[in-house]
């Protein structure tokens, strides 16, 4: 039923979208609850899509997409949400096609966008590299891990807000613990489209580099610790055993350097352990009731 679902947008001086994007989601979704989350926004947000029709909660000040997205979710009435992006870069048009993948009996659809959607050659070779190594930590086949437009089990989503962000990397974090918690997630292929105000994304790439790197360790760590942490700790041995190897037949000495490569594969196999501990501690309580 459509009455059980909640459409959930975080925003933040999206006055210039909203008034083409709420319609549109009205035409598909009748019946479906709008939740606007105004992100701190200064050029009426808030107002302007109370007006249109939609529910809105708004943060006093800017706390964060993933805050936005936390805040919908406790908000939200249903037990289907649909998140997506309040600056018309997902097409309303795909919402259906989500939610008929999503009854097949899935925890998480996520829209997949197609190769070449993504605003620069730096994100696409981004979200390839993060594909690419989430699918070999997961060995689930993953085609868009940062995608922000999905459609999720609110319970089951909501056992998980502890865990997100208050960022921009939410959507790695929950596709990360929906697979270790063993909820059955699926793909569905979108096309992302411009921002209706047609402005060049704020975030540039001395930031997207950071960004990466986090999302690198958050791959590693929210799913199993140890097959990140592992091959360091092999490639970290066999350099100490190899520079030892060496430096014996050419010094004929064990050096300081071999010793602290060693040490280094050691302490990193043992914090690897530790890791794997900590993290199956966040999915305790997460099985079906």
């Amino acid at each position: 039923m459509l009455s059980d679902i909640t459409v959930v947008l975080p925003a933040k001086n999206e006055s210039a979208s909203l008034p083409v994007l709420l319609p549109r989601i009205k035409a598909v979704l009748p019946e479906a609850e709008i939740l606007v989350v105004d992100d701190g926004s200064d050029d009426g947000t808030g107002e302007l899509a109370r007006s249109l029709g939609a529910r809105v909660i708004r943060n006093p000040y800017s706390m964060g997409n993933g805050a936005a997205i936390k805040a919908g979710a406790r908000a939200a009435k249903g037990k289907r949400l649909v998140f997506m992006d309040a600056d018309g870069q997902h097409d309303p048009q795909d919402i259906p096609r989500l939610l008929e993948k999503f009854e097949q009996g899935y925890k998480m659809v996520v829209g997949a966008r197609e190769t070449g959607t993504h605003a620069s050659w730096w994100r696409r070779w981004a979200n390839h590299f993060y594909n690419r190594l989430a699918t070999i930590m997961t060995g689930y086949h993953i085609e868009d891990l940062t995608s922000g437009f999905r459609v999720v089990d609110a319970e089951s989503f909501k056992k998980f807000l502890y865990l997100l962000p208050n960022g921009f990397s939410y959507p790695t974090t929950s596709t990360m613990a929906f697979f270790r918690a063993g909820f059955p997630v699926s793909y569905v292929p979108i096309s992302a489209g411009n921002r209706h105000d047609s402005t060049s994304s704020h975030i540039r790439l001395f930031r997207d580099g950071i960004r990466f790197f986090i999302i690198i360790l958050k791959i590693g760590t929210l799913f199993s610790p140890m097959r990140l942490f592992l091959p360091v700790s092999l490639v970290l041995m066999l350099l100490g055993l190899g520079y030892y190897g060496y430096t014996y037949l050419i010094l004929h000495r064990f050096t300081n350097m071999s010793a602290l490569l060693l040490m280094s594969s050691l302490l990193t196999f043992l914090i690897g352990i530790l890791s794997e501990q900590v993290s199956a501690l966040h999915y305790r309580g997460t099985e079906e009731p």
